[in-house]
């Protein structure tokens, strides 16, 4: 912080209310935060992090948040324009307001608004009284406007953002940051150069650079009217033709010091939160962690005003006596040290003996193995936990010798196969898993709480813990936050206690769990979905896992040093064209010749690290310009392919198996569709060759075997017929018509046969560019066509299928009444955003208005298919083995004798998988490896 001659004990900092929220709300715009009633809390909790980062960092002896006052000020009464193209506040940020005046009660600050003054007038006739009164003033605002007002010992305090530090602007900063010789040049600066956001219009044609060079040279705006003979060109006229305009936004830009407001120190003095207001406001907001962090650090203290508040110095000393013991308790989350529970650890025979006993006679039970490891596959198994009763579980370890582990893992076995108790997890797949490599099978029914809660809330996190805090308002024991390693030690290094109560704690909070989230599945008929999709669907994929895939890790080898050779050849291209040795892979020498030397784009934008932007859509624009541009993107993703495939899949080989274990991930996308991580084998490319060819590596488990791949067709622009039911997409896909030909027949207005390969291929990319919500816009740039084209293209399609638009209205219409849409099979997906006022939002959520219930009923498909093709394998006693799903496409490991076999069960039931009102069809490939077989 800045040295001041002003008192050290009295700091004043004052905040831009409305500036601070703002930009609390946009930070998290890509990824708002909502609470389980859809309340969007981004401005909320960004404010209050804010606030808490300056109570804790710079500790001030004095605070008050400043807000613009409802109605004009006098510089509306100035100019009527002022202001006045700012875009309304959007309706979720505008509900956000009571509740940050309420935080701001709670924490017992004043909340300052003058009448006709904006914040700023206001902050600074504050700023300028207390100065004099032996304050060093800290002004918290981003705005640049505020400059004008820094002196010895008042300051600028821009809060982080994006990464940056905290900024303090004293007058060396603002003299630099400006080019000015004292801050109150920035006043012409602003006024010579205007400023779009308060609509100060300026100079015309007078940018930053421009206003700081004259202002550099002239002193002020005055001094440069009073020379304006020096000036020269169209800078002299734009400059002389708009006097009046520029000395009247000076006016504009200058900060008033006069608004009628007194600098009482006594009612700006940090004193005590309000735990009153903030318990329940929390509460509601579910701002649990961030409670939690306010009353460690405020709760604490000594209590001298009323019982519900606590010294905001955050000293040690107790609170008031005045807090019976039931208050002291009344936190925003209960956690263990609150609850009576009994949790024992089990760790003989005989006492093994008795709980396998009362385990036998129950109808349910929750249970958790406890693992060193995430990975299933490669994970030592700890210990298991067991709870029938609510505040009652078990902690049993297991020994660390396998064969011993396995002898307690079989005194179980009878507990987990019985097939009259309901097993109640968090994430079982990682259970069935574990008991696999155990070489025993673990029999349901089940109950996943993971599960349950993806398909109610399908948007948010499906961990323990954060569920725990939102539906049993309960705090779990956190687990220590270390690398993988070091968590996997400290883990197995945690003595029994210590386990027994995580662990026992976590069993507990599951059985709790399931009958308030099997409440609410009900509730939003999502139980058939649960029961009939999601839950058969896991013991499937745990199958799937457990088997694994074969790799052919020469075939990857080869592959390597040829892309490294192309590699080699690119990077040598790249510098001939250059004309200069650089490093290709650095982007910001990448940037320094694109744009410095061969001047491909003179509006080249830099990052925030003041480096140009040479990513991939920025590359993509400059396609065409320079022969260098297509080789730096065929470099960088043949440098992609080789360290995300093709030299990182073999690191992936357990050494157990010598197979690739990939992990399925159900509850991960919003949509229903399966991800896959450890690799993920889900975005293998396979538009390019190199991409496609990685899929070579994959092959049989052995000779017998061969390599069976399956996959739909169309399966999207299917469902858009059926659930459209638009009668000429039906009736093509019903007739078995090329449906791209048959779209662009109709478009065009030709016979099938009239139809050329540049006509088909527009209708594709509508057809599938349709289902996105695609705009004329994005349908001209993909096809490389004009705008109008591409309305006309979209029109037509509209005219051909009058049902699909219809259609897409509709699910835009349901959205806006439920905040929801649903596919077939009533999976939900939750669109908070669809009634923003904000254009750009509410557009984001229309087209996933459209496209959710498409894309989600596909997923529902190739789940179902799933189910049918095992269940059959099964019942036909078959040894093949499904191996990999990506998006509409399975894949086997087939044994050579059962392949005609598994052709008729693939066909029969992939294509009836669901009834739809068009036939769904798939294409089948065989081959030695996946590359073949697909």
């Amino acid at each position: 912080m800045h040295s001041s001659s002003s008192n050290p004990g009295k700091k004043l900092f004052l905040l831009d209310a409305f500036a601070l929220i703002y930009r609390s709300y946009y930070a998290f715009i890509k990824n708002p935060r909502y609470s389980s009633k859809g309340l969007n809390t981004s401005a909320m909790l960004g404010f209050t992090n804010t606030l808490m980062e300056v109570l804790e960092k710079e500790q001030p002896s004095h605070i008050a948040v400043v807000f613009d006052p409802e109605g004009p000020t006098f510089r509306h009464e100035m100019f009527k324009e002022y202001k006045a193209q700012r875009p309304p506040m959007p309706e979720d940020l505008r509900a956000s307001i009571p509740y940050i005046k309420q935080i701001i009660k709670g924490f017992n600050i004043p909340e300052v608004s003058v009448s006709g003054f904006e914040a700023d007038d206001v902050i600074g006739t504050l700023a300028k009284k207390a100065e004099k009164e032996g304050y060093t003033v800290y002004m918290m605002t981003p705005d640049k406007d505020y400059a004008q007002l820094v002196s010895e010992n008042i300051f600028m305090y821009k809060p982080k953002r994006s990464g940056k530090e905290v900024e303090v602007l004293g007058i060396p900063e603002v003299k630099e940051v400006f080019g000015v010789d004292t801050p109150e040049q920035v006043i012409d600066i602003l006024g010579l150069m205007g400023d779009t956001a308060d609509n100060i219009p300026g100079c015309p044609g007078i940018g930053p650079k421009t206003a700081q060079k004259l202002i550099g040279t002239y002193g002020s705006i005055e001094g440069l009217y009073e020379n304006t003979e020096k000036l020269k060109g169209k800078q002299k006229e734009k400059v002389e033709a708009n006097e009046e305009q520029v000395k009247f936004s000076k006016v504009l830009a200058r900060i008033a010091l006069n608004a009628p407001i007194d600098f009482n120190e006594d009612e700006y003095k940090i004193i005590d939160i309000n735990k009153e207001v903030l318990t329940p406001l929390f509460k509601e907001l579910e701002f649990f962690t961030l409670a939690e962090r306010v009353f460690a650090k405020y709760g604490k203290g000594e209590n001298v005003e009323s019982p519900g508040q606590a010294s905001l110095t955050g000293s040690e000393s107790s609170l008031s006596k005045a807090i019976d013991t039931e208050e002291k308790k009344e936190e925003i989350l209960r956690d263990l040290s609150q609850t009576e529970c009994n949790y024992f650890v089990v760790d003989n025979e005989e006492v093994r003996r008795d709980l396998k006993a009362d385990l036998c006679v129950q109808k349910e039970f929750a249970f958790k193995s406890i693992l060193s490891d995430s990975d299933p596959n490669t994970a030592q198994l700890l210990g298991f936990a067991f709870c029938f009763k609510k505040n009652e579980a078990y902690y049993v370890p297991i020994p660390q010798n396998f064969e011993k582990a396995k002898k307690v893992v079989e005194e179980f076995r009878h507990i987990f196969q019985d097939e009259k108790i309901l097993k109640i997890a968090h994430d079982i797949k990682k259970d069935l898993l574990i008991f696999k490599w155990f070489g025993m099978e673990l029999r349901g029914p089940f109950f996943d709480t993971m599960l349950a809660h993806y398909l109610i809330q399908p948007e948010l996190k499906h961990e323990l813990s954060y569920i725990s805090q939102y539906d049993l308002n309960y705090k779990l024991i956190e687990e220590e936050k270390k690398g993988r390693g070091k968590a996997q030690l400290s883990l197995m290094m945690e003595d029994d206690s210590q386990l027994r109560d995580r662990m026992c704690e976590e069993v507990d909070v599951i059985i709790q769990l399931k009958e308030v989230l099997e409440a609410r599945m009900k509730e939003n008929k999502l139980d058939e979905l649960y029961e009939e999709v999601e839950m058969p669907l896991v013991e499937i994929l745990a199958d799937m896992e457990f088997y694994g895939v074969r790799i052919d890790v020469d075939t990857l080898k080869d592959y390597a040093g040829e892309l490294n050779a192309k590699v080699a050849t690119l990077e040598k291209e790249i510098i001939d064209l250059a004309g200069q040795d650089f490093n290709v892979a650095s982007p910001k020498q990448l940037g320094e010749i694109l744009f410095d030397k061969l001047q491909l784009d003179s509006k080249a934008k830099k990052t925030k690290s003041g480096q140009y932007s040479t990513s991939e859509p920025v590359l993509m624009k400059l396609k065409g310009k320079h022969e260098i541009i297509e080789k730096i993107l065929d470099f960088r993703s043949l440098k992609k392919l080789i360290s995300t495939y093709v030299e990182a899949l073999p690191t992936y080989i357990n050494s157990k198996s010598g197979k690739i274990h990939t992990s399925f991930n159900q509850a991960e996308a919003a949509t229903g569709r399966l991800s896959s991580t450890n690799p993920n084998l889900q975005n293998i490319p396979i538009r390019t060759e190199q991409g496609r060819y990685i899929r070579k590596a994959f092959v049989p488990s052995d000779e017998e075997h061969t390599f069976l791949s399956a996959d739909y067709s169309q399966v999207e622009l299917r469902l858009m017929a059926h659930m459209s039911q638009d009668e000429q997409m039906v009736e093509a896909f019903n007739q078995n018509a090329d449906i791209h030909t048959a779209t662009a027949a109709k478009i065009y207005k030709l016979d099938d046969a009239d139809v050329t390969r540049e006509m088909r291929n527009r209708a594709k990319t509508a057809n599938f560019g349709i289902i996105y919500g695609i705009s004329a816009w994005g349908l001209a740039e993909r096809l490389d066509i004009s705008r109008k084209e591409g309305k006309e293209l979209i029109t037509g399609y509209f005219e051909t299928y009058p049902r699909v638009k219809a259609f897409m209205d509709e699910s835009v219409e349901i959205a806006r009444k439920n905040e929801f849409v649903e596919t077939f099979m009533g999976r939900r997906r939750y669109l908070k955003d669809i009634n923003s006022s904000n254009a750009i939002v509410r557009g984001v959520a229309e087209r996933n208005a459209i496209n959710a219930p498409i894309q989600g009923s596909a997923a529902d498909v190739i789940k179902m298919a799933m189910i049918k093709v095992y269940r059959r394998m099964q019942k036909e006693g078959l040894k093949s083995r499904m191996i990999i799903q990506v998006h509409d496409e399975l894949n086997f490991d087939c044994l050579k004798s059962e392949l005609d076999q598994m052709k008729i069960i693939l066909k029969e039931e992939m294509e009836n998988a669901v009834k739809l009102s068009v036939p769904l069809t798939i294409d089948m490939g065989v081959g030695e490896n996946w590359l073949e077989a697909h």
